[in-house]
């Protein structure tokens, strides 16, 4: 087949002119390859994390560590994806190290080093090199007030409950 620009091109899904270094908070949703079962299982509403999930639990909980300007406000690891709220801050927050980035980090450098350090960590267990662990981009929403807030924040609390109804749901267990 010959290359149709309207039909390859791949379309950014980041809202066009919108800044996403700065502060504000943000939902997200990071899926794996294939959206396959390998961060864990739900088993009577709670998660129980594979030795994968735990890799991307404590990475996940790292983050402030590497993005001093960054807080991980809730998230939940289910079994093929990731949800959280990221909070990007305009000053360092508490005693941090040093941010890694000579200016203020945008929402996909933070996603992309989470899923490069997941990814690497779970190669290494596995023995093997680059195979690909996360899917291509992630979701993202420009959280706007506090309802917004409260309304996600309810639902990445509740989600492991509510497994049965995700979008992304799967009972397939690799």
């Amino acid at each position: 087949m010959k290359f149709d620009s309207n039909l390859h091109h791949r379309r950014s899904i980041r809202l066009k002119g919108y800044d996403y270094s700065q502060p504000g908070a943000y939902f997200v949703t990071i899926c794996t390859f294939r959206q396959e079962c390998v961060l864990g299982k739900v088993v009577d509403g709670t998660m129980a994390l594979s030795p994968y999930g735990q890799i991307a639990f404590n990475f996940w909980a790292e983050i402030p560590f590497h993005f001093s300007n960054v807080e991980k406000d809730p998230f939940v690891i289910m079994p093929n994806h990731v949800h959280a709220i990221i909070v990007i801050h305009d000053t360092i927050v508490g005693a941090g190290s040093p941010r890694p980035y000579s200016r203020q980090p945008n929402l996909g450098q933070i996603v992309a080093f989470y899923k490069y350090q997941t990814a690497k960590k779970i190669n290494v267990l596995e023995g093997s090199a680059g195979l690909t662990f996360w899917q291509r981009n992630y979701y993202d929403h420009i959280i706007r007030n506090e309802l917004e807030w409260q309304k996600i924040w309810d639902y990445i609390q509740t989600n492991p409950l509510q497994w049965r109804e995700d979008d992304l749901f799967s009972d397939e267990i690799l």
